[in-house]
């Protein structure tokens, strides 16, 4: 969910010639959470909130209705609670919404094959090559939201120009459920009513730098001389605004290829400097990762980060396993070492990913180490048939429910001491699934989660509702439930 500054007088008729507007960016509206009101109309107009359930977790989509208090992408469940304490907070399916995601491009598929898929819901099309079959780019836009709307039931934004840069931002201001065209001749007047917030690599550090400098929108940034830019933010970003406020970008729509990784990210509109809630953040993300490889029935032996702190300046940290894996636990054991090296930066961090690559199917005959137990995939696997049953907060990492108490402990979620473990753990430490990488996970701060190798749910603290407080442990830790 885009949360970039916008201005309510972008939002109005540019003009009708779209002769040299090729590019357009089709946007999907609230899609997660748009996908599960299809099954759920009766919630149409209330606050829905896409996450884990009872506070845990990350908020992975919400509704317009929930957005309105305040409600965003990868808060916290129980800031989003307190936020809007009467939404209606389902589980996040992933599997569905990549279903229907597929469903979104084989509609877009029809218009055209230069075609680049930017995200899960949304996508840049370059439709010169269609305008004969199909009409004008204003007619193609129409039509996609048309048959997007009848075939799936659901909402899209489109945003029609000359560029990628401004096509995304016309988007932006045609949600929700619109579209909007911005002729190539009216780009200037459209981006100089905008504030500097709404430019690709503004942050909060840049845009305080900026208006110190009594720069806060586009029309004064565009008119500010190039070298004074680049004096103000340094040469590439003073020269990268410049050309931006000037609607200058050149990049062509890339036709997408074969998936070479697997990712999810967050961007946060108030930065995090927390590292405990951004290490928080990059377990649940390690986590939806994991899971959507074991969907896929894929591996991926290289893990990356991805950082952006709030003036914008992104750094992504690589490191390759000895074997490939679908475990959360292998992942986020990398993560936590790139991440532990990695320092906050000034403002803290605006975005937060985690991604996999170098995927290869499971079944393609990777050889298992002599010293590695087969059995230590079986508790995410079996949480991934209690999620599919029950919803994604059915059970998560102790790290992801609610903050300890003053003696290490999982706090007291509505009043209720922490449920018994769903999945008990392997009575043995597991190996770690990479021969170049130790484990240095230090619990202290988290509570009771024991590991070796990351993190595993077979060692997390959810606990049914049946444990009595003060109980220590889980019932029956000599008893692992078998995954289906």
């Amino acid at each position: 969910m885009s949360r970039a500054p916008r201005a309510a007088e972008a939002r109005r008729s540019w003009g009708e010639d779209d002769s040299a507007t090729p590019i357009l960016h089709v946007d999907m509206d609230a899609f997660f959470a748009s996908v599960e009101l299809l099954e759920h109309p009766e919630l149409r107009g209330r606050p829905v909130i896409g996450g884990g359930a009872r506070g845990r977790g990350v908020v992975s989509a919400a509704t317009y209705e929930a957005r309105r208090f305040g409600v965003t992408s990868a808060m916290s469940m129980a800031e989003a609670a307190r936020r809007c304490p009467q939404a209606v907070v389902l589980p996040v399916r992933h599997g569905v919404y990549s279903e229907v995601s597929q469903r979104v491009m084989a509609i877009l598929g029809e218009v055209t094959p230069v075609l680049e898929k930017v995200s899960v819901d949304e996508a840049f099309l370059d439709v010169s090559g269609a305008r004969r079959r199909m009409g004008s780019p204003t007619a193609i836009g129409r039509w996609i939201r048309s048959e997007v709307r009848d075939r799936l039931g659901l909402p899209a934004s489109v945003g029609i120009a000359s560029t990628k840069f401004v096509a995304k931002l016309a988007s932006s201001h045609a949600k929700p459920d619109g579209l909007l065209l911005v002729p190539q001749a009216a780009t200037q007047d459209f981006l100089d009513v905008l504030p500097v917030g709404a430019l690709w690599g503004v942050g909060e550090k840049s845009q305080a730098v900026l208006e110190r400098w009594g720069i806060r929108d586009v029309r004064t940034l565009a008119a500010t001389d190039e070298r004074r830019l680049e004096k103000i933010l340094g040469p590439a970003a003073g020269r990268h605004l410049w050309e931006l406020s000037h609607g200058i970008d050149p990049r062509p729509v890339s036709p997408g290829r074969e998936e070479k990784s697997v990712g999810t990210e967050s961007t946060f509109f108030d930065t995090i400097t927390d590292r405990e809630h951004a290490r928080r953040v990059l377990l649940d993300q390690s986590h939806q990762c994991a899971a959507r490889l074991r969907a896929a029935g894929l591996r991926g032996r290289v893990v990356v980060l991805k950082a952006r702190g709030a003036d914008f300046t992104t750094v992504t940290r690589s490191r390759t396993l000895g074997d490939p894996t679908d475990l959360a636990r292998d992942v986020f054991t990398v993560v936590e070492s790139l991440f532990d090296a990695l320092p906050t930066p000034g403002g803290g961090f605006r975005l937060l990913g985690v991604r996999v690559e170098g995927l290869s199917r499971a079944d393609d005959g990777v050889q298992l180490l002599l010293d590695d137990d087969p059995r230590r995939g079986a508790p995410e696997r079996a949480a991934d048939a209690v999620r599919e049953r029950w919803g994604r907060g059915a059970l998560a990492p102790a790290s992801l429910l609610r903050p300890r108490d003053g003696e290490g402990r999982a706090a007291l979620i509505d009043g209720r001491p922490p449920p018994a473990p769903l999945i008990s753990g392997l009575s043995h430490p597991a190996r770690p699934h990479t021969r170049s990488v130790r484990s240095s996970v230090k619990d202290s701060a988290r509570g009771p989660v024991s590991r070796t190798a990351g993190p595993s749910l077979a060692r997390s603290s959810c606990y049914p509702a049946s444990h009595k407080a003060g109980e220590a442990g889980p019932p029956s830790p000599e008893r692992p439930v078998r995954a289906p």
